[in-house]
């Protein structure tokens, strides 16, 4: 399983990435390894001015639907239109290609308080 160094991570597997004030958010490595084959992704808050840990969507795979957690706050600016007919880029690219949404971030510096790449492998194990 791999953590880019470059991102920071939640206790709830959301990985962030920021640029300036806009940020893409994901899955980790690991959640889609737990999650198994992602055959959807619903993500309906396109516009949507979100808290820290609000939920911003669901992923579903084969055996369960998970909750997706946003790493902090901020209003959701875009879906990545690729998921709609390919969701299992969540599995095969969890960290390119298989990114969820962007944001506008209202604070940040919330995303250095989330865990770096070291803090979230240990917590994982």
């Amino acid at each position: 399983m791999s953590f880019p160094s470059n991102l920071r991570y939640t206790k709830d597997h959301e990985w962030i990435s920021l640029n300036g004030n806009v940020a893409t958010v994901g899955i980790t490595d690991f959640a889609q390894h737990e999650l198994g084959d992602i055959v959807y992704v619903d993500i309906s808050t396109v516009g949507k001015a979100l808290n820290a840990e609000e939920v911003f969507g669901t992923v579903e795979a084969v055996k369960t639907v998970s909750d997706l957690f946003l790493p902090v706050a901020g209003t959701i600016t875009e879906v990545n239109p690729l998921l709609e007919k390919q969701p299992e880029l969540v599995n095969n690219d969890p960290y390119g290609d298989g990114w969820m949404i962007r944001l506008t971030v209202n604070n940040p510096a919330d995303v250095e308080g989330l865990l770096d790449a070291a803090g979230y492998q240990s917590l994982v194990g």
